[in-house]
């Protein structure tokens, strides 16, 4: 197995971020076979390597998983949740993911499933800026001041949503890309300004786009897409 370096393996093990990694390694709290590492340049093999932080064994995780799907309406993005359909059930893999955030039972579109536990905070927290676009059907024409408002923000849940870019593509559809993901916010943000929403489809959260992945289907992320979201780590 190639040699790498010794903080990529403990951010791959899922024990923790690169940055955090040299830390670790910096401060003498590593070692690698019974001796303390303190050079962030040290590479391992990570199928022989005894590698331990702070007395804990850390091991070589099972391959990381990452996948995109389109999810279809009625189906609720909660792991377990009896009596409903969950998306789990339309991956048919043996490994177990889990999904990156929520879309509501009645919303479609993209949601991010996987099995690496590091990058679910960095996602969805608005700290970290990352957009996620949607596509928004109303039920009537909705004006360009209504549009403008949803931009500049609203009093929502006991504070005003962050400022979107908004952009109409008709009458009765526009798209909003948002940096924070409040319950339901779209459609409490469409009730606000006197409308209501017909369909809402997620197309893209940060670099990765829906495209055009049939409803219902799901797909691996490319190396480069992956190699884009890990950059949140």
């Amino acid at each position: 197995m190639a040699l790498i370096r010794l903080q990529k393996f403990l951010s791959e093990a899922g024990f923790c971020s690169r940055r955090k990694g040299e830390k670790y390694i910096k401060d003498g709290h590593v070692r690698v076979n019974g001796a303390v590492v303190t050079e962030l340049g040290t590479k391992i093999e990570p199928d022989k390597a005894q590698v331990e932080v702070q007395g804990k064994l850390i091991k070589a995780k099972d391959d990381l998983i990452y996948i995109v799907l389109n999810k279809p309406k009625g189906y609720v993005t909660s792991c377990n949740q009896p009596g409903d359909n969950i998306v789990l059930n339309l991956i048919d893999i043996p490994e177990r993911v889990y999904p990156i955030g929520r879309l509501d039972k009645d919303s479609t579109g993209l949601l991010l499933l996987t099995n690496d536990g590091r990058i679910h905070h960095r996602l969805l927290h608005p700290s970290f800026d990352h957009e996620k676009e949607y596509e928004v059907i109303v039920s009537s024409p909705i004006p360009e001041g209504a549009l403008r408002k949803m931009a500049k923000g609203l009093p929502m849940m006991g504070t005003i949503t962050r400022p979107a870019r908004v952009r109409r593509i008709s009458s009765k559809i526009f798209r909003i890309v948002l940096k924070e993901g409040k319950n339901r916010q779209i459609r409490r943000m469409v009730r606000k300004v006197g409308n209501r929403v017909v369909r809402l489809r997620r197309i893209r959260i940060s670099d990765i786009k829906l495209g055009k992945l049939a409803e219902g289907s799901w797909r691996y992320l490319t190396k480069k897409e992956i190699k884009s979201l890990l950059r949140v780590l």
